[in-house]
């Protein structure tokens, strides 16, 4: 009966990689028509940062949102051996804020959705590799999905214990994906507002979400995030406020350009990352996201 879920979870899982590639091409051409920073970031500027954005990592038929182990410790040598340094969500508020140096070749990994695997099988690459990540958790999957079918590397979700676990490690930050948002069901795509939806209602739904899910946070771990990924990269104007009022000082979309780093603390909403794919190689993807 075990086998037989796990098989539907996994079916299931792969059917939603499909749909998470079609949604974030949807919001990806339409996002250039509403992006928005609050701060200049270019060239001119400031410190080159790429930003590397993870999905799934596990074994079995990679995909858009799917890595193999092997290719993300693949990765991490590649950036090893070329000099990089990651750098950590507070280091690099601490350097907008005039606080602190970053290193001569920084890059950021993150994480979306928060798998079960990025706890078995990407942890221990980076303690291996002496890296840091950020990984962005939905407060449902973990509320309600996690405990149903918990510990199954292939599609599992992260638990409480799990996300205590991560943080207890050193290595990784817990940022926001929101608590029930990530969703393309319905009108509402991630947390966009809805066409007709007066700034005020919309306001007050994305604060209640993204709330709630800094209060569970905080009650189960003691930490508040202070970074938060738009889900699908959906972004809208009118959730800055709301996202500065609930102590976010870093957003992640899913614009795949170059970021410079200023001293300026509002250079952070707005960072734009690169999808790794499980399709293409290491070479491939750190030649082509390294290019200033």
């Amino acid at each position: 009966m075990y086998e037989q879920h796990g098989l539907r979870r996994l079916c299931f899982m792969l059917v939603m990689d499909a749909v998470i590639f079609a949604a974030c091409g949807l919001f990806f051409f339409l996002g250039r028509l509403l992006f928005f920073s609050s701060a200049d970031n270019s060239e001119d500027n400031g410190i080159f940062l790429p930003v590397i954005m993870y999905h799934s990592i596990r074994s079995g038929t990679p995909a858009e949102y799917v890595t193999s182990p092997e290719e993300a410790e693949s990765d991490l040598r590649w950036l090893k051996n070329n000099g990089y340094c990651t750098v950590s969500a507070k280091q690099l508020y601490d350097y907008t804020c005039g606080i602190g140096e970053l290193p001569e070749k920084p890059v950021m990994i993150t994480l979306d959705d928060g798998f079960y695997n990025n706890l078995s099988e990407y942890l221990p690459l980076l303690e291996k590799y002496d890296m840091c990540a950020v990984v962005s958790v939905v407060g449902r999957y973990t509320d309600f999905i996690a405990p149903a079918d918990p510990h199954v590397s292939e599609y599992s979700y992260l638990t409480w214990e799990d996300i205590r676990c991560l943080i207890d490690s050193g290595r990784i930050e817990i940022g926001s994906h929101t608590y029930d948002m990530h969703s393309i069901k319905g009108a509402r795509r991630g947390c966009a507002r809805i066409e007709g939806e007066s700034a005020a209602d919309y306001s007050e739904k994305l604060s209640a979400d993204i709330g709630l899910l800094q209060s569970e946070m905080h009650e189960n771990t003691g930490i508040s995030p202070i970074v938060f990924a738009y889900p699908f990269g959906s972004v809208c104007r009118e959730s800055l406020p709301v996202l500065r009022e609930a102590g976010i000082l870093i957003t992640l979309n899913c614009y795949e350009r170059p970021n410079y780093i200023t001293r300026d603390p509002d250079c952070l909403y707005g960072i734009f990352r690169y999808n790794r794919s499980g399709l293409t190689s290491t070479e491939e993807f750190m030649t082509r996201i390294m290019k200033q």
